[in-house]
């Protein structure tokens, strides 16, 4: 992992080496920047004020941390979970819980979230009581083309030991690489003794963000069901408009329930397949003239009765479809209020793997409602309890049947 280098210390330094620690402006000179929910691709390299300039010995922090090193009663910490640290500590400083900065692994597996897709094996990795890893093999995946069971037990990648200690995403990421190679797994199939080595052929494995279906109550209406925004949901919605209008789908319900988010493009390309042109949303950035996102003319799926469903976990990229849909008078919203997300995260890729993100403006709905921290009111508000029977869908299948 590259070095971090921030200012060095006004004093002569201890006899081990030490990478100063924080002075995180100086080396946003941003590799890759794209929007997460958030923004389009940019690259951007920051200047440091006058005024940090100024203080860029960082004479306070050397005072107190020298302090620590000669005193501290126990193990210090490394030069980069200390870095780790005073970058959070900073950004602590903003008071704005979606300024954030992300380590190297989480950040990782975000960005292939994002992409909608990974090399990897095809399977489903889960942690046991016991700290046991199980593997759980996708039909027609290499994981099982290649061999692995239902409930294998997971003992090794590439010959390094997977431990109780570790998660599951420090596992996930072992396995997975770049497509076309080769990955070694150790495991010991469900009641066999002894172990077996499987090597695996990396695929690019893709990370569904729709789901489709006629319901079998009434098979005129279309359920959608969108879990995250991602770079292929435009394209996967559009697909599932085609099809269910194919099996005579006249109706259609638009789950965002649980949906968290994710990339404001695909926001906007959703709203294209179900607005006929017009605003989809307003964006502010500050110093800066307000910036207006509009559907294309001619969406595949303007003039069928549409329902959203949204519960207290639909945020950001959802809050913005759901908005639109309601302002441009083309949807019904059913359900809970939304989580009231409508901050703008730019995510700026730092050298060493990890990321920051950063809050650079707001969203606002056709109408000029402010998402961020108020959400959405439903229209028919249908709370969900804790039986199997799905109350909201049931209203929104009412809704559309009875036109109330």
């Amino acid at each position: 992992m590259p070095p971090i280098f921030l200012p060095p210390r006004n004093r002569i330094m201890q006899p081990r080496v030490r990478y100063p620690i924080l002075l995180f402006l100086a080396f946003l000179l941003l590799t890759s920047s794209f929007g997460a929910g958030f923004a389009s691709a940019t690259v951007i390299t920051r200047r440091l004020t006058p005024a940090l300039q100024e203080v860029a010995t960082f004479d306070l922090f050397w005072e107190a941390w020298n302090l620590v090193e000669k005193e501290f009663y126990g193990e210090l910490p490394t030069d980069t979970v200390v870095t780790y640290g005073a970058i959070r500590g900073s950004l602590i400083a903003l008071d704005d819980p979606y300024t954030l900065f992300v380590e190297p692994q989480p950040r990782e597996m975000e960005r292939d979230s994002l992409r909608g897709s990974f090399g990897g094996i095809g399977a489903y990795i889960s942690q046991d009581e016991d700290g046991q890893f199980l593997l759980s093999p996708l039909e027609g995946q290499p994981a099982a083309q290649a061999g692995i069971l239902e409930g294998d037990f997971l003992l090794a990648v590439d010959g390094r030991p997977v431990t109780a200690e570790m998660t599951v995403n420090d596992v996930v990421l072992i396995i997975r690489g770049p497509v076309g190679e080769d990955v070694v797994l150790t495991v010991r199939h469900p009641a066999a003794k002894e172990l077996v080595e499987i090597p695996i052929t990396r695929a690019i494995i893709e990370l569904p963000s729709a789901n489709w279906h006629l319901l079998e109550q009434d098979p005129s209406i279309g359920h959608i069901q969108l879990t995250h925004f991602t770079e292929r949901t435009g394209e996967e919605t559009r697909e599932a408009l085609e099809e269910l209008q194919a099996a005579g789908a006249d109706m259609l319900i638009l789950d965002l329930r649980n949906n968290g988010g994710g990339l404001l493009q695909a926001a906007v390309d959703v709203a294209d397949h179900l607005l006929d042109g017009g605003i989809v949303l307003y964006e502010h950035k500050a110093d800066e003239e307000e910036k207006t996102f509009r559907a294309d003319r001619g969406g595949i799926a303007v003039d069928l009765p549409l329902v959203v469903l949204m519960n207290g976990r639909t945020a950001s990229a959802s809050e913005i479809v759901a908005g639109a849909l309601r302002d441009r008078e083309r949807a019904t919203l059913i359900g809970e209020t939304t989580f009231g997300k409508g901050s703008v995260q730019r995510i700026y890729d730092l050298s060493d793997g990890s990321s920051l993100h950063v809050t650079s403006a707001r969203w606002y709905t056709p109408d000029r409602h402010q998402l961020d921290g108020e959400g959405l009111v439903p229209d028919l508000e249908v709370a969900q309890d804790e039986s199997d029977d799905d109350a909201q869908l049931a209203r929104a299948v009412e809704f559309l049947q009875n036109g109330e």
